[in-house]
């Protein structure tokens, strides 16, 4: 049994895990009146209501399982940051969210993972849109920017600081995946994103840097981007996701990198369940 078999089997035995799919649906609706511009491209005013009500973690007294659910897996990818562990990963505080397709809600993990992170004392967390063909994080979150990741790897932006956008939210900035461009899924695999890694990496070793991804299946140039990390994720879909699709996800995936799976499961009975996922992590062989 491979390492992601024996990761599934346990989080099945373990825990029952629970999504309401409702929720999943109301977080890929936004009004158009919710739809905001910042009144410079570095300045993002989230609308922490509409946030709450749509299941993403700003509220922190509300939601206490789900809470507590993101609580431990971020728990597991900050002792890999910057814990012992660190030490054998190569850019530990790099984290690729992915999934094997798409709409296995990779985008809603990568959302309140970093917003989980935010709630932390002493650290800083920075999200990037790196699903550059079919970006969602600025759908998601409400807002509108002008340039982002795309820019900068195209070369039109000379400072990736240029890209980055603070929130209302203190620890929280973003980087938008920018403008659709013909080469949006190639410039993943230029020397520009492998320079860009090394800095985030590097310039603040405070910080946890997350990137919503773009599936594994289908789309090569996320291998590439996932050599450029010291973690991934992969979001699997309860009575969806084949398993063979993940082995398929996973198997070319660099024998280095610490990955975890994220395991979610719709649960239509309760309406007031929002974004409960379960975790399991293993190491590649």
């Amino acid at each position: 049994m491979s390492i992601i078999e024996k990761a599934l089997a346990k989080q099945k035995n373990k825990m029952e895990v629970t999504v309401d799919d409702e929720s999943q649906q109301a977080s890929s609706e936004v009004s158009v009146d919710k739809i905001k511009k910042p009144s410079n491209n570095r300045t993002l005013t989230l609308d922490i209501e509409n946030l709450n009500q749509r299941g993403f973690l700003v509220d922190n007294a509300n939601r206490k399982s789900v809470n507590e659910e993101f609580r431990q897996i971020k728990r597991k990818l900050l002792t890999n940051a910057f814990g012992l562990a660190s030490k054998t990963l190569n850019h530990s505080n790099l984290i690729m969210i992915s999934s094997s397709k798409p709409n296995e809600g990779k985008t809603f993990v990568s959302i309140n993972l970093a917003l989980s992170i935010a709630l932390e004392q002493d650290k800083t967390v920075l999200l990037i849109d790196a699903d550059v063909l079919r970006p969602s994080i600025d759908r998601e979150l409400g807002f509108e920017t002008n340039s982002g990741l795309v820019e900068y790897l195209l070369g039109e932006e000379d400072d990736i600081s240029n890209t980055i956008c603070s929130t209302n939210i203190e620890k929280l900035k973003i980087i938008p995946a920018g403008q659709p461009h013909y080469l949006s899924n190639e410039l993943l695999a230029s020397d520009r994103m492998v320079s860009l890694a090394s800095e985030l990496a590097n310039r603040y070793p405070d910080r946890i840097v997350i990137f919503d991804s773009p599936p594994l299946i289908g789309v090569s140039e996320t291998l590439v981007l996932a050599n450029l990390m010291g973690q991934a994720l992969i979001v699997v879909e309860e009575s969806k996701t084949l398993l063979s699709d993940i082995n398929k996800a996973t198997e070319n995936l660099n024998e280095d990198l610490a990955i975890g799976l994220i395991l979610n499961k719709a649960i239509r009975s309760h309406k007031d369940l929002y974004g409960y996922y379960g975790y399991g992590y293993g190491t590649k062989n």
